[in-house]
């Protein structure tokens, strides 16, 4: 969908490890690629309002608490009523913005948008989204941390509101559905496992069986489903593993003046390597369930992360995610 359509985003602005100056630098990009875009900064006055009365579209709302990384989310959302990720969830709730940013705490902004904007009539859970950033082409993986604990009729959910993020935000036409397994055979795995594969079976009109973990990254599902203890694990290793390999990679091409040639020749290659298989190109998780687009960065989000996060908050607006979600869930 085309951006012509107006939305109404609010951001935290303290959200992030370095906050709020990769924050302002993204919504300043991202207003600049939008004109359709209106962001309102949620934070402190002396850092929202200077910036909103310098950038067009920009409106600011004082908030003057601030969640840290380290607090208990869902404490730290009851007691600290003013903080940016409540006021900025608030917003979502009353209207005043149509969704909600933040590269803040994950737990807070995940109780935030479960406690203040509320789920969805019908959603038993709701989960946190992630596009796997793999080098073959994109794989949605839900949940990836939301609900450590689940049931198999949570993960039937899951398949349904990832396979509408896949279709309407990723751009995957009837998106392949896998259940995370040890084994690809419709008997392996535990008795939660079973359960679940038999339940999707027969509720998920795209499933089609089990993934194992060496499907993922050559994308051989479109959608892999799991619990969320077991998603933010691979999601995590993958990450991780994919920032070492390129951090080994950098050092053997500068070894050697050779080598620094051969670097130099691969130079664009790499870049486009690096562009497919980083977290920041696609910027936010969504938390699908919500009344509303809610969606949390990295902690270590850099401007283009910020920026990239904010379009993709309004492409959940703008392409009806919440509402197809509600449609799919009574179905």
């Amino acid at each position: 969908m085309s951006n012509s359509e107006h939305v109404i985003v609010a951001v935290d602005a303290m959200g992030g490890d370095n906050a709020p100056s990769v924050v302002l630098e993204g919504v300043a990009a991202a207003l600049e690629e939008d004109q359709n875009l209106e962001v309102v900064l949620v934070g402190p006055a002396d850092i929202v309002e200077p910036f909103a009365a310098s950038h067009a579209r920009c409106t600011a709302q004082a908030a003057s608490e601030v969640i840290a990384m380290d607090e208990h989310p869902a404490e730290a959302v009851r007691k600290k009523k003013d903080s940016s990720i409540v006021v900025g969830c608030r917003l979502v709730k009353e209207g005043a913005a149509q969704g909600f940013f933040s590269a803040g705490s994950t737990g807070a902004c995940l109780a935030a948008a479960t406690l203040v904007v509320g789920r969805i009539k019908g959603v038993s859970r709701p989960a946190l989204c992630s596009v796997i950033p793999s080098p073959a082409a994109p794989v949605v993986m839900s949940d990836i941390g939301a609900n450590a604990d689940c049931k198999p009729e949570y993960l039937v959910q899951f398949a349904q509101m990832a396979s509408i993020y896949a279709e309407k935000i990723v751009g995957i036409e009837n998106p392949r559905v896998g259940l995370l397994n040890i084994g690809s055979e419709d008997t392996k795995g535990s008795q939660f496992a079973q359960q679940t594969f038999a339940l999707m079976k027969e509720k998920v009109p795209n499933f089609a069986g089990n993934a194992e973990g060496n499907d993922i990254l050559p994308a051989n599902f479109d959608v892999i489903v799991t619990d969320g203890f077991t998603g933010n694990v691979v999601l995590k290793t993958i990450e991780g593993t994919s920032k070492t390999l390129f951090g080994a990679l950098k050092d053997v091409m500068m070894g050697s003046f050779t080598s620094k040639l051969g670097a130099l020749a691969l130079k664009g290659g790499l870049s486009d390597l690096k562009a497919r298989v980083s977290a920041d190109t696609y910027g936010g998780a969504p938390l699908l369930g919500v009344k509303g687009a809610c969606l949390v960065g990295h902690g270590s989000s850099n401007p283009a992360a910020i920026k990239n996060g904010v379009h993709a908050t309004a492409s959940v607006v703008r392409n009806r995610v919440t509402d197809l979600i509600a449609e799919a869930v009574t179905k």
